[in-house]
């Protein structure tokens, strides 16, 4: 005759959990999984910052173009108003904006102190634009202020990530310039 022994269940299930805490087995999978979200959205964060500046330096250097045809008399000698202005403004964006969306105000102004009156072109409670688009490139001797603002919509959104940004969601983009016209 033959004894069974039986096994007791509290021993195999005392070596179940043993070896299931020795299995690292996965480790790598859990330890990216809880760090995913964070490395990904900070990534995103800083993917959506570097375009907001680059946008802001083309738009910046194609405001330096387009007031050097104001300042040298080139846009008074071919009767350049608003749109042909911001036309010039978008030969040199990259076709980094919708230009039908920038915002210009180029006006005479009577001394360089005067340049500190910039123009408010988006109300702060809803963040739309008001309506301030106007053009006067001055003759030789003139004091321009050239405004130039863009509405930048968010390639990547998260809704933690909302510094500086308007009541819609989008940021400002600016540029301003203030020169002396050549006399031409």
């Amino acid at each position: 005759m033959q004894i069974f022994r039986l096994k007791s269940k509290k021993g195999k299930t005392e070596k179940r959990k043993a070896s299931f805490l020795k299995n690292e087995k996965g480790v790598t999978v859990i330890e990216f999984g809880l760090l995913a979200f964070p490395f990904f959205g900070l990534l995103a964060v800083i993917l959506e910052t570097a375009l907001i500046f680059i946008a802001g330096i083309v738009l910046d250097n194609a405001v330096d173009d387009g007031v050097r045809l104001i300042r040298t008399g080139q846009a008074q000698e071919a009767n350049f108003n608003a749109n042909n202005f911001r036309n010039a403004i978008c030969a040199g964006t990259v076709q980094m904006f919708d230009c039908n969306e920038l915002k210009i105000r180029v006006r005479v102004i009577n001394n360089f102190r005067q340049s500190n009156s910039v123009t408010q072109f988006i109300n702060p409670a809803d963040g739309s634009w008001r309506n301030v688009t106007s053009y006067d490139d001055g003759n030789g001797t003139s004091i321009i202020l050239a405004e130039v603002y863009y509405k930048w919509k968010p390639v990547i959104t998260l809704r933690w990530f909302n510094i500086g940004a308007l009541a819609d969601g989008t940021r400002l983009l600016g540029a301003a310039r203030v020169w002396r016209n050549e006399p031409f």
